[in-house]
């Protein structure tokens, strides 16, 4: 299922090769089972969803620093409260550290937050919050939760490009815009378009977008903003 993709259907619708090994020490490495790759230790955090639910403060700013460079997104919770408070959660506890911008639309939007990975993909991918009535347009530079329908709210955000006032009437609420470093957005690599499969990054994280769509740029770290 495409987030957010659905729900615009009607009117818009996101190897080196090394030298040979000598024979003898190829022929070791058959008889040797295969070791296990180390999977990185997880935040217990991110593996619950229901423990992530701290109010968020009135006003708030997130920095984003990515292989663009960094931008500023300015929160305001009286927006769309029930967005902020997820998207508070969710940055203070490193859930889109190493995400990448895997739908990048010309002149339309800017899509991300899929786990990269799988582990943390799979737990928020229906952990769904209540919508929030839409208090401001989706102009550019303005970031808004995605969603597949109502009250199908979970991780993923897309940031307005230019003024996308059809957006309003499907409910897509905007709880913040980017204040500071919209030209790094601008400059997101949009080569690949909407081509990437949203199940494919949750089963599979960023190892299939790294395979598939190597110059996909990404967040190095997202933080809440002292």
């Amino acid at each position: 299922m495409k987030k957010f993709a659905l729900c615009l259907a009607g009117i818009l619708l996101i190897a080196c090769s090394k030298p040979p090994e000598p024979a003898k020490e190829v022929a070791k490495e058959k008889t040797e089972p295969p070791k296990e790759e180390k999977k990185a230790a997880v935040k217990p955090s991110l593996l619950d969803p229901a423990t992530l639910v701290e109010k968020a403060p009135d006003q708030f700013s997130a920095k984003f620093d990515t292989s663009k460079g960094i931008f500023v997104v300015h929160v305001e919770r009286a927006w769309a409260p029930r967005g902020t408070d997820r998207f508070f959660n969710l940055v203070r506890n490193g859930f889109y550290d190493g995400n990448r911008f895997f739908r990048v639309a010309s002149n339309f939007v800017v899509q991300f937050g899929i786990a990269g990975d799988p582990r943390i993909a799979r737990v928020w991918e229906n952990a769904r919050f209540p919508d929030d009535p839409v208090l401001r347009s989706n102009t550019a530079g303005y970031v808004t939760f995605a969603t597949a329908g109502p009250n199908t709210r979970t991780t993923q955000l897309f940031i307005n490009l230019r003024m996308n006032a059809t957006l309003d009437d499907q409910g897509f609420a905007p709880f913040g815009k980017v204040a500071e470093g919209m030209d790094v957005v601008n400059r997101i690599y949009s080569g690949y378009g909407e081509r990437p499969d949203q199940q494919l990054i949750t089963q599979r994280g960023n190892s299939y977008l790294e395979e598939q769509f190597p110059n996909l740029d990404y967040i190095r770290k997202a933080t809440v903003a002292e």
